[in-house]
């Protein structure tokens, strides 16, 4: 089976497992914030290739600490 091109909103909040609700989504869009739509009518779906852009934007680098380098007594 192929990945769909777009999503309702619905399905968004399921492919996040429920961390953006369709609530969510419609403030978003409200404040033109959060994932590109497509508007058709009074339809509106999001397109998979564009909540994979956003999601990716999404992701928070960390930094390896001291402590988890074994470094966690040594002083510069």
């Amino acid at each position: 089976m192929t990945e769909p091109l777009y999503l309702t909103p619905e399905e968004v909040s399921e492919r996040f497992r429920g961390a953006i609700s369709a609530g969510t989504l419609a403030n978003w869009r409200a404040m033109r914030v959060g994932p590109a739509f497509v508007k058709i009518g009074k339809s509106i779906v999001y397109p998979v290739a564009d909540l994979n852009q956003w999601a990716n934007q999404q992701t928070v680098r960390c930094h390896a600490t001291n402590r988890l380098n074994g470094k966690e007594h040594e002083q510069s």
